[in-house]
């Protein structure tokens, strides 16, 4: 079996204008295709102009060769790494193991090494953009929808530090008022769902390391799940210093794009939560070393997935062969681009489930991904009340 072509289909969102996806599909000389999905949102354009500089490498390669063709995509070039470049191979990783999977007949999963449980647990998104009015009207309609998504069955939520504040149409973060706002909503929505249920704040790289300690501290007593990437990424050492002041669960890492990148999150024990994002680091081939790296400092995985259906069902197969597991985000909803991608995965009261088709269980419509092409969505930039910049 031979690759015979890479196409690559930026797919625009209609029930989320400010989205696309970008899916690489696979074609070889018997038929068969593989379906993967990249990262990176907001640099689309970005990741087909690598994935196209890829496609004659690939063109007359045998699939079946998955490590071999992620070393050469990674290692083959003088100038390597970055988010763009990992996110294309990531998309094409996936791929190939769909496409593997459908050669031989099994699901991903079991070529991973089979399950390790039976359904993958995973939290939803609470916050209600725009909804409410003024920040405590945010936090009411948060709590509200809230309190519905506990009702289907999620015992897992998460919310954003600061989102109802004041950043909504304003555009506008102040660390203080968000550090009050965050607080505020976590009391609340700790009220409404009661002690059973896990809460997770993302501060969002927003804060500095003494807001962070701040908000942390504050929000302890209450029993968050896990704060997410307090810190931005740039530097992870700072995370040593921030260890040494709380003492709440961290997740972090969505924005690392290779196995070198986590060394010191690793090595260092400065998280309890992995959030690797397999369609930014890599694909499944990296994110499994990964894994298996946090297993030997007992870090569970946490994916991110802010993404589509193939970048979830690549992350349902690594959630369900992975030991340590905690939760999966889940943005995705099974009506979402239903008519462009057909999967097998199935929803049942926040806990996701794979059909055990062979490869991911995802199909892509080449003719109806083409009638929703991609719009570039309009840049979204926080500031300060000085209009200095802050981080997104």
């Amino acid at each position: 079996m031979k690759i015979t072509d890479v196409k690559t289909f930026l797919v625009h969102d209609r029930e989320r204008p400010s989205r696309n996806y970008t899916f690489v599909k696979i074609y070889t000389d018997e038929g068969v295709t593989g379906l993967g999905e990249a990262g990176v949102t907001g640099r689309e354009l970005a990741v087909r102009g690598m994935v196209e500089s890829f496609a004659p490498i690939l063109r007359g390669m045998d699939p079946t060769r998955i490590e071999h063709i992620w070393q050469t995509l990674w290692r083959g070039h003088f100038f390597r790494g970055g988010h763009v470049h990992s996110a294309a191979v990531a998309a094409i990783d996936i791929a190939l193991w769909d496409l593997r999977g459908k050669v031989l007949g099994v699901p991903v999963y079991d070529l991973l090494g089979g399950r390790t449980r039976d359904y993958a647990r995973c939290y939803c998104h609470v916050q209600q953009p725009g909804a409410g009015h003024g920040p405590r009207g945010a936090i009411d309609a948060m709590v509200d929808y809230a309190k519905g998504q506990v009702e289907q069955g999620w015992q897992f939520i998460r919310f954003g530090a600061g989102e109802g504040s004041r950043q909504g149409a304003e555009g506008i973060y102040e660390q203080s008022r968000a550090v009050r706002w965050t607080v505020e909503a976590f009391g609340a929505l700790r009220d409404a769902v009661g002690p059973e249920v896990e809460i997770c704040v993302d501060f969002h790289q927003r804060t500095t390391p003494p807001y962070a300690i701040e908000l942390a501290r504050e929000l302890q007593p209450m029993r968050p799940f896990f704060i997410e990437d307090p810190l931005r990424a740039e530097n992870p050492s700072e995370f040593a210093y921030l260890r040494q002041h709380i003492s709440v669960p961290i997740a972090t890492g969505e924005q690392l794009p290779s196995k070198w990148d986590w060394r010191e999150l690793v090595e260092q024990d400065l998280m309890d939560y992995c959030r690797v994002d397999l369609c930014i680091c890599g694909g499944l081939t990296e994110a499994r070393k990964v894994a298996g790296w946090c297993e030997t400092h007992y870090i569970e995985q946490v994916p991110h997935n802010p993404l589509g259906p193939v970048s979830t069902a690549a992350c349902l197969h690594f959630d369900l062969s992975t030991p340590l597991f905690a939760v999966q985000e889940l943005t995705w909803r099974p009506d979402i681009l239903a008519d462009i991608v057909t999967t097998d995965m199935r929803l049942e009261g926040g806990n996701l489930y794979s059909g055990g088709s062979p490869g991911l269980g995802v199909e892509l419509d080449d003719e109806a991904a083409l009638a929703e092409p991609y719009q570039m969505a309009g840049t979204h930039i926080l500031r300060r009340e000085d209009n200095s910049v802050s981080d997104w």
